[in-house]
């Protein structure tokens, strides 16, 4: 039986899905993970076979002004996963960020390069990863750039934003893969099943920037919005972002067998699948 942890939310949902009658999901309501009790609790009575992780405060910006909770849910809360799966001798899969990575190697970041994350999401995100590796049966899936049916992220925001206005401004010198959360959720079954250890980097193939994704997300919706660049620097965004950091992820090929489709045909069947009325 697989555990998936934060099973209500965008990755958790698709990944509920694609796992069947093997996962049992659990959320806020059922686990506190920044609570020890709690999750020696619930994984003491549940006693599965591997625990997914994808319960995270993702909010990049807010973790700039509420650090203590970051630190929490991301860092301290792994944990105590961590320490929970250690004591039954259960797999953990703790689910991780490009943002690690500060951006500058010019090239895709390969599994062993060193960490050097510019925010506290980053910096919570490392923690979580270093407190990962405390259980030692454990499995670390990097990714980046996600979105999906069940959450709020960057398509569905285009989408809102294009159905209202002809022009738009997005960031251009910020590179990576945009991922689906299918494809995602299918990399993490693909490891699991081939008893995959340590550290892998999981994302779709390809990479662009935030406005190049923008503008083909309306090219594919019959929007026509006019996408003007800007630079990062004129955001002015509370956390900083690595302006580079596409995922090498040849060893995920290698290893489990799956190689994740191109960040375009992967747009195109998430376009598809979504609801017309979908807000």
């Amino acid at each position: 039986m697989i555990l998936v942890v934060g099973a209500n939310g965008m990755l958790g949902r698709d990944l509920m899905t694609l796992l069947g009658d093997r996962g049992v999901g659990v959320d806020i309501a059922e686990i506190d993970i920044t609570s020890l009790e709690s999750v020696l609790k619930v994984i003491g009575k549940l006693k599965p076979d591997v625990v997914v992780n994808c319960a995270a405060y993702t909010d990049v910006d807010g973790c700039e002004s509420n650090v203590d909770t970051a630190m929490a849910v991301n860092g301290e809360g792994v944990g105590h996963l961590a320490m929970a799966c250690r004591d039954i001798g259960v797999l953990l899969v703790q689910i991780s960020t490009d943002y690690i990575f500060d951006g500058s190697k010019g090239t895709p970041y390969l599994e062993n390069d060193k960490p050097c994350p510019l925010s506290i999401y980053g910096e919570s995100k490392l923690a979580g990863e270093m407190n990962a590796a405390f259980c030692p049966n454990h499995l670390i899936v990097r990714t980046q750039w996600l979105y999906g049916l069940h959450g709020k992220n960057f398509v569905e925001t285009m989408l809102r934003l294009g159905a209202e206005k002809d022009e738009m401004t997005v960031v251009d010198d910020q590179i990576g893969s945009p991922t689906w959360t299918v494809d995602l959720a299918s990399a993490i079954v693909a490891l699991i099943d081939n008893d995959c250890r340590g550290v892998y980097h999981a994302a779709n193939s390809e990479y662009c920037s935030w406005n190049e994704f923008a503008k083909s997300i309306f090219k594919a919706s019959g929007l026509n919005v006019n996408v003007k660049p800007m630079t990062t620097i004129e955001l002015a965004r509370p956390a900083k972002r690595p302006l580079y950091s596409t995922l090498d992820c040849t060893k995920l090929a290698i290893d489990a067998g799956f190689k994740p489709q191109a960040w375009r045909s992967a747009l195109q069947e998430y376009l598809n699948l979504r609801p017309s009325n979908h807000t």
